[in-house]
């Protein structure tokens, strides 16, 4: 998928939203655990219930590695259900990959040849041959964690290089883009850092911002959309619990396309506001 393409789901749509498929067995409603497949029920019927006013979903994959080989099953299930009910909307794995280089090979194969997502997300801190061998996928995308808004973030991304006078998550920024473009690589920026956004826009002006943190964390999607627009939006904001885990009832899809539709009709008045879509 291009970054034109993306573009034109948030024109069609007018929502830069991700739904975030962090499916955990123990949260879900309790009819469901009579299913074969409780999980994949659950990112079924989320998927069918959110797919008209989101342009992604992302996979957490700890959620589905925790039930060992059936999470393996049921996150490609749920992949090739987006793939064959919904080919337009973009699919993240939130894997957070970064190993040696051989070891990267694999993961990129793994994710991009034998599950098929679109993107993942990388960890950039063993350097460019640990991220390098995922560029090598024409149309998919490399996701590199710049600025997150966990509590241990500032214990090594705001520590500043005093020969270059810039903070550590700024030399990522400025490094990768020697590895990637802006049609192969995107950044992980915390909606809960929306403030830093602006110095995030003078490092990478054309490069989508992947943005968790809105709804149940707390973030501002208004403060995100002010400091991180750029004329293509540039954006694709997640939200996972305030929408997947709503409701507990049998009526949880229902609210849950409820949620996701009143984060679209936000974004779609900021896109207008900022004139990004008209």
């Amino acid at each position: 998928m291009t970054s034109e393409q993306l573009f034109q789901q948030i024109q069609k749509k007018r929502s830069f939203l991700c739904v975030g498929l962090d499916t955990d067995v123990t949260k879900i409603p309790q009819h469901l655990l009579a299913c074969e497949n409780p999980v994949f029920e659950f990112n079924r019927q989320i998927i069918d219930a959110t797919a008209d006013y989101t342009i992604a979903y992302k996979p957490n994959l700890a959620f589905y590695e925790t039930q060992g080989a059936e999470g393996w099953i049921t996150l490609e299930k749920t992949v090739n259900y987006i793939r064959e009910k919904y080919p337009e909307i973009f699919i993240i794995a939130d894997a957070k990959r970064g190993d040696i280089g051989n070891t990267s090979k694999m993961y990129a194969q793994t994710f991009f040849e034998k599950m098929n997502f679109d993107s993942i997300t990388v960890s950039p801190y063993m350097g460019s041959d640990s991220v390098t061998p995922f560029f090598g996928y024409p149309g998919k995308w490399v996701i590199i964690l710049a600025l997150t808004s966990n509590a241990g973030a500032d214990d090594f991304q705001q520590t500043v290089d005093k020969e270059k006078g810039i903070k550590l998550f700024e030399n990522v920024l400025q490094k990768s883009q020697e590895w990637g473009t802006s049609e192969s690589l995107m950044y992980v920026v915390g909606a809960t850092r929306a403030e830093m956004l602006t110095n995030v826009r003078k490092i990478v002006p054309e490069h989508f911002l992947l943005i968790p943190g809105v709804g149940a964390q707390g973030g501002s999607l208004a403060d995100v959309a002010k400091y991180g627009f750029n004329a293509k939006c540039g954006l694709i904001v997640n939200s996972s619990r305030a929408i997947i885990y709503a409701d507990k009832t049998e009526k949880f899809a229902e609210v849950a396309r409820e949620k996701a539709l009143e984060v679209q009709q936000e974004m779609s008045e900021l896109l207008a506001q900022y004139e990004v879509v008209k």
